[in-house]
């Protein structure tokens, strides 16, 4: 299933992240990495140090998505600043040299 405006796919299906019982802020592109996580700290009773590549795994793939959002806005944010610069035009009352 593709997202739009994301150049990740999802992997994980709706059903799947059901029945992992994933919560729905966090049934994005790397829900597929959540289910083996939350797995693995249940199995380690949530013991900080033994699920640490199956974490950084989870957390790379968000800190992906959020550098590609953020690249998103910016591109945004620069057509708008220039579709502003665009309209702008010639003003109508022209300032005085004192002014």
């Amino acid at each position: 299933m593709d997202v739009p405006g994301s150049s990740k796919k999802m992997i994980a299906t709706q059903e799947e992240m059901a029945e992992a019982k994933v919560p729905i802020p966090y049934r994005d592109q790397c829900a597929h990495l959540l289910i083996p996580l939350n797995n693995c700290r249940v199995a380690e009773f949530y013991l900080p140090w033994k699920c640490e590549n199956e974490r950084h795994t989870y957390e790379k793939c968000e800190y992906e998505l959020v550098m590609e959002r953020m690249m998103q806005m910016q591109k945004i944010r620069e057509e708008e600043k220039l579709k502003k610069k665009q309209t702008q035009g010639i003003p109508l009352i022209p300032k005085t040299a004192d002014a």
